[in-house]
């Protein structure tokens, strides 16, 4: 099929920031969709408007019953860059759309600030949690955010603030790319401005004070980061689970008996575009789970509240699982292995003699590498100090065919 679908990014230089292609897609389309700033850059003609719905799904079932006409979607800046183009690219296929990309907020930003973008992280806090934030908090750390509304950067000033990056450097930029750009600039701790423009893009150079603490994204963070009742995988061990169980951007982890979630939560930190299902039967656990992922940066946890196996059923198969409390309980590793995908990996970690004999059958069965892990902490002991050791670790990791 041809494409009868373009998706035109457009900046607040409205038509006259267009390129000749894109001013003809303009110029001849059926109908014209996008949001009401984005309609009022073009003048009245004999195109049908639509107006962007919430939820957006009705706006795409409008589009999709014009298919085969002339459609013109208008966006802000990059479509494909937390745009509309993302959203319409999962319904439609690329032989039916062309995307006609505009100068994007990240690029105005970065230029703005003579910030090289290829040193930048680039976010979007529209219509996302604030809390996503903590991933990226290091000192020097370059952020771009495309923000929600005119209130989000005192709320981003607010939350850096809290965590001990009040020096922190904040620019606003009002209206970027048009005639009534604006900048406004401050530190985080002595942020004034209550609201500015709705719209807006924000650069924030992050300066760690001495209250700040700054956490880096490889496996094993210190155990007091998580809020937690005694039942966690402790430090040195969670490094060797996440190493086992190798994330990769995209992949799936079913954590099973995730306690307080920190191997999930790890997980999430470890690469971008990561998902975690964290399985809990304990309702105190399951809350303890979603405040860890908030306050580490990874707020989009799944948490499944139930026992496993039971509480597999449904799930989305995954790609890596790991089983922590659940080990010696009937059938979860079986029920475990079952699902996941082929190629994909299964961990466990056991402490009793009852989950290492678990772990010893299903060696047995299936194969895999199995490991002891003993770790002793210098401690004082009477007038010196001497070797404790902890209670020794069995893990388990297994390759499915």
């Amino acid at each position: 099929m041809n494409a009868w679908l373009s998706v035109v990014g457009i900046g607040e230089d409205g038509l006259a920031g267009l390129s000749p292609a894109a001013r003809t897609a303009v110029a001849d389309a059926q109908t014209l969709v996008g949001g009401r700033r984005h309609l009022s850059y073009v003048p009245d003609g004999p195109a049908e408007r639509l107006v962007w719905a919430s939820p957006l799904a009705g706006t795409l079932d409008e589009i999709a019953a014009r298919r085969g006409s002339r459609v013109v979607v208008l966006a802000s800046g990059d479509p494909m860059w937390f745009g509309a183009g993302a959203t319409l690219a999962r319904r439609f296929g690329p032989d039916e759309m062309r995307v006609m990309p505009h100068v994007s907020a990240f690029a105005l930003a970065a230029a703005r600030m003579a910030w090289p973008i290829a040193d930048c992280t680039a976010l979007s806090v529209h219509g996302r949690p604030m809390a996503a934030l903590a991933l990226h908090l290091a000192d020097r750390a370059r952020l771009l955010l495309l923000t929600h509304d005119g209130l989000t950067p005192a709320a981003v000033a607010g939350f850096l603030a809290a965590r001990g990056f009040g020096a922190s450097l904040l620019v606003a930029i009002e209206r970027a790319g048009g005639p009534a750009e604006k900048r406004l600039e401050a530190t985080a701790a002595g942020w004034p401005h209550a609201r500015v423009d709705e719209l807006n893009v924000l650069a924030v150079e992050c300066i760690a004070g001495p209250d700040a603490r700054p956490l880096p994204r490889i496996a094993g963070l210190p155990d007091d980061c998580f809020e937690h009742d005694g039942q966690i995988t402790k430090r040195i061990v969670r490094a060797a689970t996440l190493a086992a169980l190798a994330p990769l951007p995209g992949q799936l982890l079913w954590d099973v008996g995730a306690g307080n979630g920190t191997v999930a939560v790890e997980w999430l930190r470890s690469a971008t575009g990561l998902r975690a299902i964290a399985v809990e039967r304990d309702a105190g656990r399951r809350g303890r789970i979603a405040r860890n992922a908030e306050t580490l940066g990874v707020p989009d946890i799944e948490i499944a509240a139930g026992e496993a196996p039971s509480a597999l059923a449904g799930l989305d198969a995954p790609d890596a699982v790991f089983v922590g409390g659940a080990v010696s309980k009937p059938g979860v590793l079986d029920a475990c292995w079952a699902a996941l995908k082929a190629g994909g990996v299964l961990v466990s970690n056991a402490v009793t003699l009852e989950g290492e004999a678990a772990l010893a059958a299903f060696h047995a069965a299936h194969g895999g590498a199995l490991s002891r892990i003993a770790v002793s902490h210098a401690e004082s002991i009477g007038a010196g100090r001497g070797w404790r050791a902890a209670m020794p670790v069995v893990q388990l990791a297994a390759r499915k065919p």
